[in-house]
């Protein structure tokens, strides 16, 4: 059952009393929250707010049930880019990682790996695909014709010619991780619920093989982020919680200020 950890939770739990109801009966036996913040940090351009990872783990602390919250991030090694703007009541010299191993998260991490893809089209003739192909979908580039594709690589050959010849593509997927230690805690720990903050398709298979031994399986996303494979995983009991019923208890404290003007 629900116990504030803050007085702030307390307040906001008197507000919005149906999701505490909710959230009790998602949470009703032992659970492990699995975040894959890569996955969470682009929401916002969709939600119009940022997830506070303290406030996220305040509300999470309030569910006695809930044995542990593992957290997915990727580190940049040479500046700590991976920096979490504004997370309250950390200096900005912390990286997301960082942030989240002093709030009490279980952190999983590793370098980002970043690639460099050539924009180069010096060397090519001017209605041919070969830069584009690496950016474009090939069923899109397909139906584009010769004089858009033209157009696409003179506007490249400007680029060029400002010195930009390549762009930085960074990756960092912690698919493989978190489906295994979603199994590996299925068989070996004694959790009945398996929070998922995430709606990649990637995660089908795990959440299937556990609900069909008979555990509870959630997912926490927004709208439109949730993969088809996911949803159609509902019928055989996915639940999937949308994240925007939980704003005012785990977003930045200035964008609720921003919010209610």
């Amino acid at each position: 059952m629900f116990k504030a950890k803050t007085e702030r939770l307390a307040e906001l739990a008197e507000k919005f009393p149906y999701v505490i109801q909710q959230l009790n009966g998602i949470f009703s036996d032992a659970a492990n929250v699995y975040i894959d913040y890569a996955n969470v940090i682009h929401w916002h351009k969709q939600l119009g707010w940022h997830v506070d990872i303290k406030r996220l783990k305040q509300l999470l602390d309030s569910f006695a049930t809930i044995k542990l919250a593992r957290f997915y991030s990727g580190t940049l090694k040479e500046n700590e880019a991976s920096l979490m703007s504004g997370t309250s009541g950390f200096p900005m010299v912390f990286s997301v990682v960082d942030v989240a191993a002093r709030n009490g998260y279980q952190v999983c991490t590793k370098p980002v790996k970043i690639m460099r893809l050539s924009i180069d089209v010096s060397g090519i003739p001017e209605n041919s695909p070969a830069i584009l192909q690496n950016f474009v979908d090939k069923q899109l580039l397909s139906k584009m014709s010769l004089e858009v594709i033209a157009y696409l690589n003179n506007y490249l050959k400007s680029l060029n010619a400002q010195g930009v010849i390549f762009i930085e593509k960074r990756k960092c997927n912690f698919d493989v991780e978190i489906g295994i230690d979603i199994l590996v805690d299925h068989r070996v720990a004694n959790i009945n619920t398996f929070a998922l903050w995430s709606g990649d398709s990637d995660f089908a298979g795990p959440l299937a093989q556990i609900m069909n031994d008979g555990k509870k399986a959630v997912i926490f996303a927004t709208a439109r982020r949730v993969s088809a494979e996911l949803k159609q995983l509902s019928d055989q009991g996915l639940f999937i919680f949308d994240i925007q019923k939980i704003k005012e208890f785990i977003c930045f404290a200035k964008e609720m200020q921003k919010g209610s003007r």
